[in-house]
This record gives structure tokens, sequence and C-alpha cells, in this order.
């Protein structure tokens, strides 16, 4: 194969050529002063979408999520987090280094979500030898599980009663909406109804180049706007990047089931290699374990037969809208020749 089938990320997507021609017709402005056209209509049917009040275009989700956290929490207050949550792991600490706030990371259930008992047990008392506890922050999807209805319903009641509010990372909210079947549009709306924002991002599973959108109160998304500015996000003619989101938000969402059946396919291809325990995808996520001398050497013989994959602390294949039935094959027929030598 000339073309290397890529399955590091859906982050790696490239626009379609109907993404494209809707960033070259895109109106534009200047979004410092708030008159990019495309930019506000994007927040504007994002927001509306989702049941929020008000949105903001951000270059990527760690800034989203950074000026979320930001705007709910002030310097020695404190989020309590999943412990592979993306806004503790995986985005540099920036909360912590940038914001003067506490990270309370708390161990998942094997589900993805974090046990009630557990958040409920880890909010401080109002003391002045501990961190203020201000907000509990969740993630769905979750290395590609989806949080049931129900957990987000009880999560979302225990922070009330506890007087926290609360934020969720949709980087991947429209697969996990895809996944609760039905109109993903109306799922999406459901889920973020138990948060006060979300963040949710366009350069996944939804192919656009760059961005994502913070929701939440007008308020909120006012004191978020101070902070894109003061962390670098005030972008000038944003609405050629708008434009991708718009459409992606339109025309990629529903297309989600593709991916997630890809990647049930390649999970059942991979079933039945010696040592390899395959973890069945909910979304568009597949996650390997490799026992013994084998895992060391998988990623760099894949490469070497055109098959991208991660394997940064378990082996991790995701499927997009670049990835078809064909390439899931070569995946799976690479696979087999590794372990079967």
């Amino acid at each position: 194969m000339t073309t290397a089938v890529d399955l590091r990320s859906d982050t790696v997507t490239q626009p379609t050529a109907a993404m494209r021609a809707a960033m070259q017709a895109a109106p534009l402005g200047d979004d410092v002063f708030g008159d990019d056209p495309s930019v506000n209509a994007l927040q504007a049917a994002t927001a509306e979408r989702l049941g929020f009040d008000a949105a903001l275009f951000m270059p990527t989700g760690t800034q989203s999520n950074l000026c979320a956290l930001l705007s709910h929490c002030q310097r020695g207050d404190e989020y309590l987090v999943g412990q592979y949550a993306h806004t503790y792991r995986w985005e540099g600490g920036g909360a912590a280094v940038l914001g003067s706030i506490q990270p309370q990371p708390i161990a998942h259930a094997p589900d993805g979500s974090l046990p009630l008992s557990e958040i409920e047990a880890q909010i401080k008392p109002d003391d002045a030898h501990f961190a203020r506890t201000k907000l509990l922050t969740l993630e769905n999807t979750i290395g590609g599980k989806v949080l049931p209805m129900s957990y987000l319903a009880e999560a979302s009641a225990l922070a009330q009663r506890k007087g926290l509010a609360r934020h969720l990372d949709g980087a991947r909210l429209f697969n996990a909406a895809v996944a609760a079947g039905g109109d993903p549009y109306q799922a999406a709306r459901e889920i973020c109804s138990h948060f006060d924002s979300v963040s949710v991002c366009f350069s996944k599973g939804l192919g656009a180049p760059v961005g994502s959108v913070l929701c939440g109160s007008r308020e909120l998304i006012k004191q978020a706007h101070r902070w894109r500015k003061m962390c670098g996000g005030g972008m000038r003619q944003a609405g050629l990047l708008a434009a991708a989101a718009h459409h992606a938000l339109d025309h990629h969402v529903a297309r989600l089931a593709e991916d997630h059946a890809l990647a049930r396919r390649l999970a059942e291809g991979l079933q039945g290699l010696p040592g390899v325990s395959v973890e069945t995808p909910q979304t568009n996520i597949v996650f390997v374990d490799v026992a013994g001398d084998k895992a060391a050497g998988v990623v760099p013989f894949l490469k070497s037969r055109g098959v991208l994959a991660t394997g940064l602390y378990r082996l991790r294949f995701v499927t997009h809208l670049d990835v078809d039935a064909a390439g899931v094959d070569h995946a799976i027929a690479a696979m087999r020749e590794y372990f079967a030598s």
C-alpha cells in the first residue's frame, strides 16, 4: 500500500472536499473585534444545538478545557477529575501551572466513570487546611467508553447537592451521542443538560482541521473570553476554521456510526491472536493488550507494513473518516502476520 492506514488518532483526519469548499466560501471578519460572521454563526449554532446560552470558539480542546477551569475556579480552588481524564493527565498540568487550581484525581471504575462514593469522599470540608473543592469534571467518551445517561444524572445531582459546578470534557461528545442511538443531536443535548459547561472538539472524529467550542452561560463565556485572550487564543479571520467546524456539525455527526462499525470490525478481526487481549469497543477506539516480549515490537512492525498505531501505555487503534473497511482489513492482516512470526 502506498498510503499508510493511520489509526493513531481521529485527529489525523483531512478536511473533505465539501469542507474545503465551505472554508473557501466562508465570510470573514476580525474575531477579536467579534465581527467574524462565520465564527459567530458556529458559536450560535453549537450553543443552540447543545442547549446553552452562549459559546466560544477556541483553537484547541486543551485551551477550551483550560479556559473553562479558569472560569469556574480561582487560585486555591480544586477540581475533582479522573486519574486518566484528559484535563488532568494529558494537558500539561495547565490548570495547576497557569491557574493555581489543584486537581484531585480519582481512580476510574472499569466503565470509565468516577464512583459516586469516591467523588463525595474527595469533597473537602470548608477548612483553611484544604483547597476549596469547586468543580466536578467528567469526560465523555472516556477512553472510548460512553458514560451512561443515568450515571451522568446521578453524578450531576451529587455535585449540585454539594454546591459544585460541573464541566464536561466532551472532546468526543458526539461519539457518545451516536452510541446512545436515536437522534444524535438530541442525545448530545441530553448529555449536556447535566453540566454547566461543555467543551466540544471538532478536530477529532468530526474531521475539522482545527478547533473546539466551549459552551456555557453568558457570564461564564464572558469570563472564558477574557481567559482565551490571555492564553493567546484570540484569532483574527478565524472564520476559515469556524466554517470547517460548522460544516462538521451539520454533516459529520451521524456518520460517526461508520467509525464505530469499523472499530468493531477491527476488534473482531483481532480476536484469537496469541497473547493478545482485545477490549470490545463502544465507539471508535480499540484498545489491545499484548503480553510478553511481543509488545515492544508491534508498533514498529505495523509501521513497516503501512499501519500506524500508538502504544504509549496500551496499543490503541482509532477509526475515523479517512479509514475504510479495506484499511481496517489491512491492519488486521498486518497484526496477524506479526503474531504468526
